[in-house]
């Protein structure tokens, strides 16, 4: 059997905790034996500059702690500029059970960590974590505003007005300025003419029907509250967008190439992209890895010849819904021929979900060439990849398989007689 190499001959182990952390020096020398040095250092900020110091003196520039909630972020901050610091979920260095306590953690993440045995998640660069963070926030105001949405069309249900039925959007010019009136005369008849938009399509008279309800105390009360706190999320929304455009500005050329994706036509769904992969293609190696890391491939989960499940994993939690609603956005498209007719393809054969999945990986492994090579979209790659080499031979079964995936009929009693 081979033995394991040395990859870290100095090397640190950090088991974290909220209020502390226990680090544990392992130091290796050439005969392959190795002594460890641990201490305990409280998480404020003081004594992370002891710890950043502690390793300077005992020449270590190599760390390895596990991703344990938010608590790794200050530490990181602190010691990224001086050490390489690998960041690890916790599955890949689980102590054994039974001998586990926190100075036996931190010696067994340096024992794995000096082996090269622990996979680093990936941490993008100080500015596109703080871009990714102000990104991930937008998407939170925004779900709240969709809630509040959902409240104040609840409070028009309740009262029977039924603006739902007759607006595309309740909450567009025309039915805001109904419900305004409501609001500031309940009880009270009005004509809705001098309130509904020109362009609107809807028959006056129909309209003025659906607003023939009645307003309870509460839910007035209520409804004003709920459109107070959508102006206020509206504004605090309009700051942060222009807070994260000026941070995004030096990224200008990456968010041009980006905007040639099909499915991509704002700014800020491509400046959401980068917060979340970055601009440097090289930490991924392959577009495959990439992919996995957004949780868009099937999981690997075999044992005796079974597959036990093959459901794309639970990772990329902002990123891979995103790249979902691209997907179903181009698919749509007719300006892109080769993503629909692939769509369509996929849809057939194995559904629409996972179609929509397939697409969004393609998108993503589009994007991935795009910044490593620094070039636009370009689709003739797909119709050169899509297309079968012209001298290909195949095998009677392959191409009954074939035939099979493209949704033919097969006649059994013709195949046998051939």
């Amino acid at each position: 059997m081979g033995r394991l190499k040395i990859v870290y001959p100095i090397c640190c182990g950090m088991d974290v905790h909220r209020d502390f952390v226990i680090a544990c020096i392992a130091t290796t020398n050439a005969q392959g034996v190795t002594e460890y040095q641990s201490r305990r250092f409280s998480t404020y900020t003081e004594e992370l500059r002891m710890l950043k110091a502690w390793l300077t003196d005992n020449n270590c520039k190599d760390v390895c702690m596990e991703s344990t909630g938010k608590y790794w972020f200050p530490i990181h901050n602190i010691l990224e500029d001086t050490c390489n610091v690998v960041v690890s979920h916790p599955k890949f260095v689980k102590a054994i059970k039974g001998k586990k306590t926190d100075k036996k953690d931190a010696q067994w993440i340096a024992d794995l960590f000096k082996h090269d045995l622990v996979n680093g998640s990936f941490i993008p660069p100080h500015d596109i974590r703080q871009l990714r963070d102000l990104c991930r926030y937008w998407v939170k105001l925004s779900s709240y505003t969709t809630g509040e949405k959902n409240r104040a069309q609840n409070c028009l249900t309740v009262s029977n007005f039924k603006l739902d039925d007759v607006f595309t959007n309740v909450f567009g010019k025309s039915a805001s300025a109904i419900t305004t009136q409501l609001l500031e005369h309940p009880g009270e008849s009005f004509d809705v003419t001098p309130f509904v938009d020109r362009r609107c399509r809807t028959p006056i008279d129909k309209i003025q029907k659906a607003v023939d309800g009645i307003f309870s105390y509460e839910q007035a009360q209520k409804l004003k509250i709920i459109r107070s706190h959508m102006d206020s999320l509206g504004r605090q929304k309009a700051e942060l967008e222009s807070l994260i455009l000026g941070i995004a500005e030096k990224y200008t050329p990456q968010i041009d190439l980006l905007m040639t994706v099909p499915g991509i036509n704002d700014v800020f769904t491509a400046i959401r992209i980068i917060a979340e992969i970055g601009v440097d293609m090289s930490v991924f190696e392959t577009s495959k890895k990439l992919c996995s890391w957004a949780g868009l491939t099937p999981q690997n989960n075999e044992s005796a010849g079974k597959k036990k499940t093959t459901r794309i994993g639970k990772s990329g939690a902002y990123l891979k819904p995103l790249l979902i609603q691209i997907a179903i956005a181009s698919s749509r498209s007719e300006k892109h021929p080769e993503i629909r007719e692939k769509y369509l393809a996929l849809k057939k054969r194995r559904g629409g979900q996972k179609a929509k999945v397939a697409i969004a990986r393609k998108l993503l492994t589009a994007i991935f060439n795009m910044l490593a090579k620094n070039e636009p979209y370009n689709p003739t790659l797909y119709h050169k990849a899509e297309t079968p080499p012209s001298a290909r031979v195949i095998s009677q079964e392959q191409a009954i398989s074939i035939l099979a995936n493209m949704g033919y009929v097969l006649n059994t009693l013709v195949l046998q007689a051939h």
